[in-house]
């Protein structure tokens, strides 16, 4: 049974989701979870893209230890310079270096023949080659490129140094047979293509990512890259979780397998799902929570009978457990410690007693703790940023009735270390509540969304608040979670409006460097 690679890129091309921001410390937990769940190649950004960019991926590439750690780079030099700035000191730094090929992108965005695409292809490989022992190079748009000028641009980059050739339907166009075919006809007509690996790379446009990537593999794809939860641009790249379990359970007709660790994939999707603010739908194959549901009476009486009947996936094997009730009021911080290492977060000291003082506050308020709860409280603590310039929330009052104006007060803590009160009303208690924070800022918040969810099950469930706001001319998200609805709307904008100071901080460092 031959081993296929996976290439995960939820922290590049996943975090180019519209409306997903992540900051570093999210990054690095994502990284982290990422390696336990055993991909091969963790993508960590584009260390030319930004200076934080570049600040994140090196930490990421010196962090992780057992996942190779890539950037993502263009056909340019100072941008192969800012990812070995950012990836020299990984444990085995690579590079991923990309070009347009088709010939619309040669036409429109390039301007170039085909013997410059080239030229300048192997120009790139080879400068990458002179820092990296492992350079990857994308022909951007490759399912729209003629097939022999898609074969001889793979032979000329692996001719000067490429290690792997990907190969991307960059705007999810092309069918399962299509890719198949294009794979088959490179391993047939590229001279030197057992120097390389061929590589994957589908995006969901027409809802085929998963199909065209497994037909890809069929044709000699020796490695696939994709995102946890399908996350990515337009309509998102292959969920990596699906090619894994496909894999897997059909491996009697792929006869091909993965290092990735199966059991693992519940806890990553909940991550990912968390820190990006993408609910998983119910319906979504593997991971949604409807996975392993059956409403039909047919249904319910074959799989009482044996499970085999309508299961072809066990809960167990991605990591979903049947018994989730874990901890109480009267558990203590041995066992709440066990519980974290458990659900895969290592804490250091001072936040696992964070951590350890809001589950003692939420067990006060909640019978049942919950797997769910654990795991909310955990990742926001472990992504926490510690920033003393920023809002706090102190407390919040709302007053609503049908008859009523609702109302908000609320007392705050500002960056400057002032307490303040303020009170405005709005339509409803959450705007009342928006309108109210505004209040203590200098500038308007522009609100582009708003979801809530349930993080377990119950009326005494957790609210998960998450927003994207538009603040000092910065776009960015947050999220915040309570018991009450209200209190993690509050939590969520305040979160917003400090990653906003977060960011402005960092764009003021980076202007004072660049002088």
């Amino acid at each position: 049974m031959r081993k296929v690679e996976i290439f995960d890129t939820t922290l590049r091309d996943g975090e180019q989701t519209p409306g997903v921001n992540l900051n570093t410390l999210e990054k690095l937990e994502i990284a982290k979870q990422l390696e336990r769940l055993g991909v091969d190649v963790i993508e960590a950004g584009f260390p030319a893209a930004s200076k934080g960019d570049l600040e994140a991926v090196q930490l990421i590439a010196n962090t992780v230890k057992n996942s190779s750690v890539t950037g993502l780079a263009r056909s340019h030099e100072k941008d192969i310079d800012a990812a070995w700035e950012a990836l020299k000191q990984s444990a085995e730094p690579r590079i991923h270096v990309f070009l347009a090929t088709s010939p619309i992108h040669r036409q429109y965005k390039l301007k170039m023949s085909k013997d410059e695409v080239v030229e300048r292809a192997v120009a790139a490989v080879k400068y990458a080659k002179t820092k990296f022992a492992k350079v990857q190079f994308s022909a951007e748009d490759a399912c729209r490129t003629e097939p022999e000028f898609l074969a001889r641009v793979t032979e000329a980059a692996i001719d000067a140094g490429a290690t792997v050739i990907n190969i991307p339907d960059t705007v999810g166009y092309i069918t399962p047979k299509e890719i198949k075919e294009l794979f088959s006809y490179l391993r047939n007509n590229v001279s030197n293509i057992d120097k390389a690996i061929l590589s994957a790379h589908c995006h969901d446009d027409l809802g085929m990512a998963t199909a065209n990537s497994l037909a890809a593999i069929e044709g000699g794809a020796g490695q696939v890259e994709g995102t946890i939860n399908g996350i990515g641009e337009r309509a998102g790249n292959v969920a990596l979780e699906e090619v894994a379990v496909a894999l897997h359970i059909r491996n009697d007709f792929y006869g091909a397998t993965t290092n990735m660790k199966l059991a693992e994939i519940k806890r990553t999707s909940s991550l990912v799902s968390k820190l990006t603010g993408m609910t998983v739908p119910a319906n979504k194959a593997v991971i949604g929570d409807n996975a392993f549901a059956h409403e039909s009476g047919i249904h319910q009486d074959g799989v009482l009978k044996e499970k085999t009947t309508y299961e072809i996936i066990t809960p167990e094997l991605i990591g979903v457990k049947s018994n989730k009730l874990v901890l109480g009021k009267l558990s203590g911080r041995h066992a709440f410690k066990n519980k974290a290492i458990e659900l895969g977060f290592d804490l250091t000291e001072e936040k696992l007693n964070e951590a350890f003082k809001a589950f003692k506050d939420l067990a006060d308020k909640k019978k049942e703790i919950m797997d769910e709860d654990l795991f909310s409280i955990l990742a926001d603590k472990q992504t926490e940023a510690v920033d003393v310039s920023h809002y706090e929330l102190n407390s919040i009052q709302v007053q609503y009735g049908t008859e009523n104006i609702p109302t908000a007060t609320i007392s705050a803590t500002l960056p400057d270390g002032r307490q303040v009160t303020e009170a405005a009303t709005g339509s409803g208690s959450v705007e009342a509540i928006y309108n109210t924070l505004e209040r203590l800022l200098d500038e308007p918040v522009k609100l582009h969304d708003y979801k809530i969810n349930s993080v377990s099950a119950g009326r005494d469930a957790l609210a998960e608040v998450y927003v994207r706001i538009k603040h000092k001319g910065i776009e960015t998200s947050g999220r915040g979670t309570a018991q009450d609805v209200l209190e993690a709307s509050a939590k969520a904008y305040l979160n917003a409006v400090n990653r906003v100071l977060t960011l402005e901080a960092q764009q003021s460092e980076a202007q004072k460097v660049h002088i």
